[in-house]
This record gives C-alpha cells, structure tokens and sequence, in this order.
C-alpha cells in the first residue's frame, strides 16, 4: 500500500476515525491503531505478518529478561541473535553462500549447491532495527518503566514508519504511548504541510526524474550522451533524496495526525560542507542507530587514530551492507568511510596551519560542491546492481559527446530538488503559520486542491519507494 494512492488516503482517514474514536479508552485507541498496523503490512502480504508478530514478540520477551533478570546482558545477547538471526537469513544468507561458492571455485573445488535467495519481507530491516533499539534502550537503563506487550507491539509495527522508517528509539516513543494523545495539541497545519511537501517530492519530483531519466540512463548508459549521464547521475542523487525524504515526511504528518510525534530525518543534506555534516543530516535515524549501536560499542574514538579510522570503516561498511547484501552496497558504504577518515585526517592536517582561505566566505560553497560530487560518485555504486554496471556509468560519462539533449522539465527538477534544500527555515515556518490562521474548512479544501493539483503533475504510474526494498 503505498502512500500516494486513493487506498492508502482511503485507509489512513479510516484510520484517523477509528484512532480518535476509540480515544476515551486509552487502551482500546492502543489496540486499534496494531491492528490497523497489521493490516496494512499484511495489505501487501498476510504470509509475513506472523514474522512481524514474532520478531515483535521476541525483542519484548528479552526486553522483560533484561529489565527483570539476573543476567540482562546474556538476554540482550539472546534477543540481539535472533533478531539479527532473522535479518541474515532473508536478507543475507544467499550473498553469503553465493561467496562461499565462489571461493571454493577459486580454490579449485566445485560445490553444486543451488543459491536462491528467499522472498524479501518488506521492512524487515526496520523492524528489526527497532527490535534492537528496545533491547539496547532497556539494557541502559532509558526505559523507566516494565514495557507491556501491547506497546513493545505497536512500537515495532506503528503503520506509519513500519516500512521504511524513520528509526524510532524506544526511549522516545513508548512514553508517548503512556498517556492518551491530546486532539488540542494537534498541529494540523504542520502535518498537512509535512504531507503535502512529502508527496510533491515523491509524486512530481522523484518519479518524474525516475521515469523520464535516471531509470534509461541507468539501464543502458551506452546508448546515452555524456550530458544525459551527467543529469542521470545528478538526477538519481535528487531522486533518491526527494523519494527518501518525502516518504518520511508523509510518514512523520500521517503520525502527527494520529497524535504522535517523529524525528525529524533529514536535514538539508547537499547543503553539508563536510562527510560528517552529511551524516548528520542524511536519514538522521540511521545514522544516530550505527553510532550509538554500533559504531560506539566498537569502540568510537577512545582508541586511538587507527582504531578510530577502523572504527569508521567497519561502521560504513556494516551500514552499506544493512542496504543490501550486494558487493555495490559494500562499495558504497566503503566509499563513504573512506570519505569520513580522509577527511578527519585532512582536518587535523590543517588545524596545525594558518589556513585563512578556510575561513573565507566562498570556501564553503566550494567544499558543498566538491562534497556533493563525492556523494554522487558514491550513488552511482549505489544505484548500479554491480560494481562492472557502475563503471560502465562513469566511462560513458568521460567518453560520451555532449550535447544539448536534456528537456528543461528534467533540469527543472533536479535544480528544484537541490535549490529547495536552502530555503531558510523561517520561509516554511511563516507558511505554516499560514495554514493555522485558516479556518478549518479552508484549510481542508486547500489541502484537497493541492492533492489534486500533484495528481495532475506527477505521472500516471506512481514508482515504487526505493527504501521499500532496504
């Protein structure tokens, strides 16, 4: 069920009634808003929602030996494998066994073992991560009280970030299901806002530039000329941002309506100067869940330069890898370590000198620019089902004619969904502002335009969310 659809509107105003319905009974609201949860997973497949229930029902029962046993780090360890037990087998074993198979056949010894990866539940990965997050967040003591099965449940299914995110830390939104959500603290404007910017990036700007471009370019970058492969690759850069980002946004006004609030999980990321500022500003939630859950627990800064060093490659590595169990996604995830220790080693070079340049005014547009470039370089790989399809890209783009072939719709796009990550804040506040000095009704028949007006921009067919298949 995805978000821009007549039955995915259809489901959620069913939702906000029967949600607000049930609201005098906190307990009841809780149980409406899981099962409605579980239907909408099962929408796409009911095979799968005894899987969602049991990784669900597997992080609460450690969760409970953490909180109340003898030996928490011996549950948390339990909880942690299986979770991760799950993960790896639909996501991981066949990559694994396929590499198994490939080194015996260097090694000169045949293995006739048939390699077929088994059907990739949807969102498995986020479930699983939020699994981990309750198992962590009671281990170090940020849950003040015994989760009830209920609200672990809801916490790991909630509809609205359940397929891909964001991540939500168990420390922030199990108090949320403490008390009954306020219909008066409500801002509406701020979710129809969050909504209707989340479905203009998706609807109009992604799948346009996914249709109209980076998919032909991707697919056969041999019969496209140097200027096309360029604008593919800049195109896919704002595709996936626009895609990744809208989806969150209509994830995060969907959750707002419903009365619960979510991180916020992008941050204007062609706007950092630095890898660091990137990641900080690129899906927020991952990135504080590898370095709280991972890249700390390895040890983070503490041990030195070439721990630290190591320390950031495993981190980047492991989180190339939790995209997909493909050699393109180590790639990816290599590069972009390799960028954070080249530049906090580069860093350290420089504070040593007098570096005035570095404190000039155009200094950070040609860092954004040089940066935005390197992370480009890093989506081809990303993008391109191996690492051959991903040179095949780049050579065409040295060896290609240029030309002035592109449509002024596709430049429109990608300069849009680049340009709009500098508007100032204050712009989309006053906006908003906006939308709450409305009446009600106007504020509904507005939203209900702007619907309709997306509808008519963006093409017939709406694509799939990339992050669906993470």
């Amino acid at each position: 069920m995805l978000f821009p659809t007549v039955e995915y509107a259809l489901f959620f105003l069913l939702s906000l009634l029967l949600a607000w319905g049930g609201l005098r009974w906190h307990a009841a609201h809780k149980f409406v808003l899981l099962a409605l949860s579980y239907v909408f997973y099962g929408f796409w497949d009911w095979h799968f929602v005894p899987l969602l229930f049991a990784i669900s029902l597997w992080g609460w029962v450690a969760t409970r030996g953490i909180q109340h046993g003898a030996r928490p780090r011996l549950w948390l360890g339990l909880g942690v494998s299986g979770c991760l037990g799950v993960l790896a087998y639909y996501k991981y074993s066949a990559f694994f066994l396929q590499g198994l198979v490939d080194l015996a056949a260097l090694c000169g010894v045949s293995l006739n073992v048939g390699v077929e990866s088994p059907f990739l539940p949807l969102g498995i990965s986020f479930m699983t991560f939020h699994a981990i997050s309750l198992m962590m967040d009671a281990l170090r003591g940020k849950l003040d009280e015994r989760v009830p099965l209920s609200d672990a449940l809801l916490y790991v299914a909630f509809f609205p970030q359940l397929i891909a995110g964001p991540i939500l830390r168990a420390s922030s939104f199990l108090p949320q299901l403490q008390r009954a959500p306020d219909p008066a603290r409500i801002d509406t404007s701020r979710a129809l806002l969050l909504i209707v910017g989340g479905l203009f990036k998706k609807v109009v700007i992604a799948n346009t530039l996914a249709t109209l471009l980076v998919d032909d370019v991707f697919a056969n970058p041999a019969a496209m000329s140097a200027s096309q492969v360029l604008f593919g690759i800049y195109g896919y850069a704002v595709q996936i941002y626009c895609d990744f980002s809208g989806y969150t946004d209509i994830a995060i006004g969907c959750a707002l309506l419903l009365g619960y609030r979510f991180p916020d999980n992008f941050s204007a990321p062609y706007t950092a100067a630095s890898p660091q500022e990137f990641w900080r500003r690129w899906h927020i939630s991952l990135s504080n869940w590898l370095r709280d859950y991972l890249y700390i627990p390895l040890g983070g800064s503490r041990g030195g330069s070439w721990r630290t060093r190591l320390n950031l490659l495993l981190t980047m590595l492991l989180g190339g890898l939790w995209h997909g169990a493909a050699w393109n996604f180590l790639v990816w995830g290599g590069w972009h370590g390799l960028m954070l220790v080249a530049h906090r080693e580069w860093d350290k070079f420089w504070r040593v000198r007098e570096t005035t340049w570095r404190n000039s005014s155009w200094w950070p547009w040609v860092a954004r620019l040089l940066l935005f470039h390197a992370v480009c370089l890093g989506w081809v790989f990303f993008r391109c089902s191996d690492f051959s399809s991903g040179l095949a890209v780049l050579e065409r783009l040295w060896g290609g004619a240029w030309q002035a072939d592109l449509p002024p719709g596709i430049l429109l796009c990608v300069f849009a969904g680049i340009g709009f990550q500098y508007v100032p804040a204050r712009w989309l506040l006053r906006l908003q502002l906006v939308g709450i000095r409305m009446q009600p009704v106007l504020r509904g028949l507005t939203f209900a335009g702007l619907l309709l007006l997306l509808e008519v921009l963006g093409p017939s067919d709406p694509a799939p969310f990339i992050y669906f298949q993470f």
